[in-house]
């Protein structure tokens, strides 16, 4: 994070709000400022010595409780927080903002406050359905609220349904969404690969690599963050979804060929991170190819069965030879040896802008890891960036990416 932001946490009367503890002790735990303001119902949740303790800084309650700092607190942390947090929100706290009502320290707070507002509802499915909360819910809306859907399952009541407040990692990455990242991405149409592909031997097995996606997520995420539109085609991997990032799912070379082709036009930005098959079977299998069936047919005695392979196409080098005007490429090289060399020469071959090399060999750089070590090629000259973690690596990308564009 590039400096300290000021986070108010809302916590109003509902049993979420332990959640909301996790929220304010991983805020914290990332470097944010974060002053917890809760209901008086809230309380009987949750005390604010717990909320103190774990957000580093004392809980307001109460308008007129004599411990505040200045008569007009509230005045001054709604005109001082970066962002807001209102979670959970009960139907009471969201019909209270709805229609500009201030009784309390969390709403007279929402009153003053001139920074972005989320509100995560929680509460019982039909009350949240109710046709008045959902009025509530669009007067806010169209007041700039961002509202984060709540999830859906078995509720504190004991109903199952749409209630649920969100689990606290995906509240954090909603403040991580607003305000980690300046803007500097805003506009701009953005698309990245990530993952392997897999090359269907038969409708059992398939040929694959040890690509994570990890790199490629993480692009992604950055470049959302920075408030690009992101489109992530990605091949099978075991990572979440991207909650701010439209995700595209592929498994072959060809699927990620015309997914990738298909939306390149409308992009302003391309960055191929995808470990793509160079070679698929040539004649996949319609069944399973059974060992038994290989074994009666190996009449010469080879012991053994081969496949026949094919090149895939070549998704960087048709991006190079289709770009649209002003479209900015990069791609990725995963080397063994001869990096520099073997990068330089795909920068060339394929005609794009930019060449992200690592070695498998570097310690640090390898697949599946958390880090990375990459040496950024372009035409005007070679970066080298140190052993980052991937989110690290991915921002220096996009630093380096807005740099030339």
């Amino acid at each position: 994070m590039e400096d300290k932001k000021k986070v108010i946490l809302g916590v109003s009367g509902g049993i979420s709000a332990y959640k909301t503890v996790y929220v304010a002790s991983g805020l914290k735990k990332m470097g944010y400022d974060v002053h917890v303001i809760m209901t008086e119902n809230a309380a009987k949740f949750v005390t604010p010595i717990t909320f103190a303790t774990m957000s580093g800084n004392k809980v307001v309650t109460d308008v007129f409780d004599p411990a505040n700092d200045t008569p007009t607190e509230h005045i001054e942390l709604g005109q001082t927080a970066d962002l807001v947090l209102i979670a959970p929100a009960t139907a009471n706290t969201i019909a209270k903002l709805a229609h500009g009502i201030g009784d309390d320290m969390l709403t007279t707070t929402m009153l003053a406050c001139t920074c972005p507002i989320l509100i995560s509802p929680a509460m019982n499915t039909k009350m949240f359905e109710n046709p008045a909360t959902q009025e509530n819910l669009e007067i806010l809306r169209r007041r700039g609220y961002e509202i984060i859907e709540p999830a859906t399952g078995m509720l504190a009541c004991g109903v199952e349904g749409k209630g649920k407040m969100p689990e606290p990692d995906v509240l954090i990455s909603y403040v991580e969404q607003w305000i980690s990242k300046e803007k500097d991405m805003a506009g701009l149409n953005v698309l990245v690969t990530a993952g392997p592909t897999e090359e269907a031997v038969d409708p059992v097995r398939f040929i694959t690599n040890h690509s994570s996606g990890k790199m490629g997520y993480a692009i992604a995420r950055m470049a959302a963050r920075r408030g690009a539109n992101v489109t992530l085609v990605s091949g099978r991997t075991a990572l979440p979804r991207e909650p701010f990032v439209e995700t595209v799912d592929i498994l072959s070379a060809d699927d990620m060929f015309h997914a990738v082709t298909e939306r390149a036009p409308d992009m302003d930005i391309i960055i191929k991170a995808a470990a793509v098959a160079d070679f698929t079977p040539a004649n996949p299998a319609d069944q399973k190819i059974k060992k038994a069936d290989l074994i009666a047919d190996d009449t010469e005695g080879y012991g053994g069965m081969s496949i026949s392979l094919a090149p895939t196409r070549d998704i960087l080098a048709y991006l190079g030879e289709h770009r649209t005007e002003g479209q900015f490429l990069c791609g990725f090289a995963m080397e063994t040896q001869d990096l520099l060399k073997n990068a330089a020469e795909k920068l060339v071959k394929k005609n794009v802008d930019m060449i992200c090399a690592n070695s498998l060999k570097t310690k640090g750089a390898g697949f599946a890891g958390d880090t990375n070590v990459v040496t950024i090629m372009a035409k005007d000259g070679i970066t080298q960036l140190p052993l980052m973690t991937k989110l690290e690596t991915a921002d220096a990308i996009l630093d380096e990416i807005m740099k030339r564009r």
